[in-house]
C-alpha cells in the first residue's frame, strides 16, 4: 500500500494555489495524497483577501484551530509536505500526533518562534533570501540542518523546477 502524504497549503489557500499542481503530478503515483487548504483548517473568514488580513487571523488562533482540525482529519500514519505558514502548523501537529512519520516544510518562517521540536523526522527548505527564515542559532538549538536554496526567495515553492527537484528528493526519502 502506498504511503500517505498531507500536503498543506500556504497562506493563501487553494484560491491562489495552482503551483500545487506541480507537486501533485510528480507525487499522485508514489503516495495516497491528500490536500488541505490551510485557511478552511484555521476557519479563516477570507472575504478580506489581503496577506495582512489572512495572517492576522492565523497568528490570532487560526494556526491553533487548523492544528486541531487536523488532527481531528488524520488519524493514521502520515507523511506531510506543507508550505509557509503550513509549515508551522505541520510542526505542531507532530509534536502532538506521533502518527506524523515525516514533515517537509517549504519557506515555513513562523517556526523561528518554535521552542519545541516534535519527534518525527524533519526537512525544512528555506530561500537564501527568505528575510524571515529562522537564524542559525536556532537550527542550532533545535538541531535541525535546513537546505537553503541558494538566490531564491519565500516563494521559491511555486517554481516547477523546485516542485520537480523536492517531489524527488520526498519520493527516494519516503520509499526507500
Amino acid at each position: 500500500m502506498k504511503p500517505k502524504l498531507i500536503i498543506l497549503s500556504d497562506l493563501w489557500g487553494k484560491k491562489k494555489s495552482d503551483w500545487v499542481a506541480y507537486y501533485i503530478k510528480e507525487l499522485q503515483d508514489h503516495f495516497v495524497l491528500q490536500y488541505y487548504d490551510c485557511c478552511e483548517l484555521g476557519a479563516l473568514d477570507t472575504s478580506i483577501y489581503t496577506e495582512e488580513n489572512l495572517h492576522k487571523q492565523f497568528t490570532n488562533g487560526g494556526i491553533d484551530r487548523a492544528v486541531q482540525n487536523l488532527l481531528t482529519l488524520e488519524k493514521g500514519k502520515i507523511h506531510i509536505l506543507a508550505f509557509s505558514v503550513g509549515g508551522v502548523i505541520g510542526w505542531k501537529s507532530a509534536i502532538k500526533n506521533q502518527n506524523i512519520v515525516s514533515l517537509y516544510a517549504v519557506s515555513s518562517t513562523r517556526l523561528r518562534y518554535e521552542t519545541n521540536k516534535p519527534k518525527t523526522k524533519i526537512k525544512l527548505y528555506f530561500g537564501e533570501n527568505d528575510i524571515y527564515s529562522p537564524k542559525n542559532e536556532w537550527y542550532a538549538l533545535m538541531g535541525i540542518n535546513a537546505i537553503i536554496e541558494k538566490e531564491k526567495k519565500h516563494q521559491l515553492y511555486i517554481e516547477p523546477e523546485f516542485a520537480i527537484q523536492l517531489s524527488n528528493r520526498i519520493k527516494n526519502s519516503i520509499n526507500h
